[in-house]
């Protein structure tokens, strides 16, 4: 308990107490205090193993991935989906939107409940729904109303995916490391949309329904992974910094059972947290209507840059209708190289390098708008290929000038750095 510490980051080692300048601080690879403050308890997920740590951080980017997968996969079977339902195309379209839609409702359901009976019991619940919602598309012979109420339902499981993963990073990682694993959890998403496209082609050569099976495959997957190898991540740090660097230590306090010493299903409130409100996400929303610096920020986004890219994702079908479902997915591909481009370049590691840069100029002190920088070449790239690829298709361009083009495509990851650390 008094060992001093060192500069190494080694998971045993705990931050002293501002009461005891005997001790020495840990630092991040810039020189700069860890944050958040770990623990020396063994059960802080800050403190665990990095295989542990990145168990957790697969989990939760299959899950995120999975989240737009399902999506975009039944794009290429559309027309298939129009003899089936007897429906137009912009009717099959609807069935893209409502899942989009349903997606909504997934972090405002779990967003209170997750930081009070803890992150993994919220995944299991919510992949369930998604899995059974998943399963039901398959059904044949039902109409397109009960397909569409299906399909919201999935998006309602796998929504949840957006905060719950977002908040077992930042569970599991100091502040230098949100970057890289943000990055990868922000890019899971974007290969989910193109390779639901691809593989949606690939699978739709045997029949319509093998589309909903090997989504629903996946999320079993999913369900057994999160079941058996995710570990609750909500930690009461607060509390637990208090019991251990506080000016008394009060050994004999209740034991408060947290992270992997709680039960395999709990469903108890994990003590030693500020509750927050079940309803806190609903009112939230309402709040930051309040703030237009943040909401001309979110419309710009969504408006400016995702709107288009689902927009031309779903008339991709209809913009090489001459092309087979197969060859219409294999021509996501050029997206995928370009969500991994903008990984490289414009988020991910170099978002944290970024950040370590500014930060030693600016006294040591980090500011979560220094991860924006990366977003201005990611935005000027998005448009000029969205543009681009417009014109390609309507003057008939050869295929692979779309390609190059789709590649300028891409959701900028590090946003989601900047609300970490924010």
């Amino acid at each position: 308990m008094d060992k001093p510490f060192d500069t190494t980051s080694s998971a045993e080692e705990k931050v002293p107490s501002s009461n005891d300048p005997s001790r020495s601080v840990r630092l991040d690879p810039a020189g700069n205090l860890l944050s958040p403050t770990p623990t020396s308890d063994s059960l802080d997920p800050l403190n665990w193993s990095v295989w542990r740590k990145y168990t957790c951080i697969s989990i939760v980017c299959y899950s995120y991935f999975l989240m737009t997968y399902l999506t975009t996969a039944p794009i290429p079977s559309f027309f298939l989906l129009e003899d089936q339902f007897d429906a137009s195309y912009a009717e099959t379209n609807w069935t893209f939107a409502i899942s989009a839609f349903g997606l909504i409702f997934g972090p405002l359901l779990t967003g209170g409940v997750a930081d009070i009976y803890g992150r993994r019991i919220c995944m299991i619940i919510t992949t369930a729904v998604a899995l059974l919602a998943s399963g039901c598309t398959s059904i044949h012979g039902q109409n397109i109303s009960a397909y569409m109420f299906e399909r919201f339902l999935q998006g309602v499981g796998a929504g949840s995916a957006c905060n719950l993963g977002l908040s077992i990073i930042n569970d599991v990682s100091f502040q230098h490391e949100r970057g890289q694993r943000v990055g990868l959890w922000a890019m899971s998403a974007n290969m989910g949309s193109f390779l639901g496209g691809v593989f949606g082609g690939l699978v739709v050569s045997v029949n319509q329904y093998w589309v909903a099976y090997h989504v629903t495959i996946a999320y079993a997957v999913l369900f057994v992974l999160t079941v058996f190898a995710l570990p609750e991540t909500l930690y009461p740090r607060r509390h637990m910094i208090e019991l251990e660097f506080g000016p008394s230590n009060n050994a004999s306090e209740e034991t408060i059972h947290r992270t992997r010493d709680l039960p395999f299903i709990n469903i108890r409130r994990i003590k030693g947290l500020v509750y927050p409100k079940i309803w806190a996400p609903w009112v939230v929303v309402f709040k930051l209507w309040g703030y237009p610096n943040i909401v001309i920020s979110i419309m710009a986004y969504v408006y400016g840059q995702y709107w288009w890219i689902v927009s031309v994702m779903t008339v991709e079908p209809l913009a090489y209708v001459t092309d087979t479902p197969q060859v219409q997915g294999l021509l996501f591909i050029g997206l995928l190289v370009g969500v991994l481009f903008a990984e490289v370049f414009c988020s991910g590691h170099a978002s944290d390098k970024l950040v370590m840069i500014l930060a030693r100029r600016n006294n040591s002190i980090r500011q979560p708008e220094m991860r924006l920088w990366l977003g201005y070449p990611a935005v000027f790239l998005s448009a000029v290929g969205l543009i681009l690829w417009g014109i390609s298709v309507d003057r008939h361009w050869h295929w692979m000038v779309g390609q190059i083009f789709g590649q300028r495509w891409r959701k900028p990851a590090n946003f989601g750095g900047f609300e970490l650390d924010s």
